[in-house]
């Protein structure tokens, strides 16, 4: 399977399809053309890993809840390896957010935006009023979506990635590694969907996914506010 036909085929497909023009604002930000660039002030990028970091707290403990929701064995190491995923990617993470001098203890001193309280709450809230289904229409903004964008800016001619600061964060998302845990949780949302009843839920789970794409791009600009 293709990686256009992965993001543009099956339920997650007809979900990024109605999110229209709300998922290119996402996906076109002018937060990530500023980075493909290599002209994104560093106060931006710097406030932006510090949020990141914060978000991925939240987005784990999300990811448990979506494990406690789901009902077989294969899906429940579905989620699970997406969690550990996340929880390993923290000291990743960290480490990165020190080669642009920010410390751990730093990072965990800041308060939370609200842009990045909206978005964690808003999936947290999701997950616990709904059904798995509803949750995982939740995710997927974020999961998939950055995987779309590390490839549009991967292979796309403008972006420049000789000299550019932000060239391993754009490989990073484009990496064979992170597609292989993007798959997973996209082929994990094809499963639970045919299991519960997605054809005639779609309208509510497509308003999910939206919001959740909107606060993406709340995200974003949340991080050039700072420049």
């Amino acid at each position: 399977m293709s990686i256009t036909t992965l993001f543009e085929s099956g339920l997650y497909g007809r979900l990024r399809q109605q999110a229209g023009s709300h998922w290119q604002d996402y996906v076109d930000h002018p937060f990530l053309q500023q980075l493909a660039a290599g002209t994104l002030p560093e106060r931006a990028f710097r406030r932006y890993l510090t949020q990141d970091y914060l978000f991925l707290l939240h987005f784990a403990r999300a990811y448990a809840l979506l494990v406690s929701k789901l009902r077989t064995l294969p899906e429940m190491r579905a989620a699970t390896a997406s969690l550990n995923g996340i929880v390993a990617e923290l000291p990743l993470h960290v480490a990165y957010c020190a080669e642009w001098g920010l410390s751990e203890a730093q990072i965990a001193a800041q308060p939370e935006a609200a842009e990045t309280m909206n978005y964690t709450r808003y999936v947290l809230d999701i997950g616990h009023a709904g059904d798995a289904l509803d949750l995982l229409a939740g995710l997927l903004p974020c999961v998939a979506g950055y995987a779309e964008i590390g490839l549009r800016l991967l292979h796309d001619p403008a972006t420049k990635m000789e000299g550019n600061p932000y060239a391993s964060w754009i490989r990073n998302y484009g990496d064979e590694g992170y597609l292989a845990g993007v798959r997973a949780a996209i082929e994990l949302l094809e499963t639970v969907g045919h299991q519960r009843g997605a054809p005639g839920r779609l309208t509510e789970l497509a308003q999910i996914f939206t919001t959740a794409t909107q606060l993406e791009s709340a995200f974003w600009q949340m991080g050039l506010n700072a420049s």
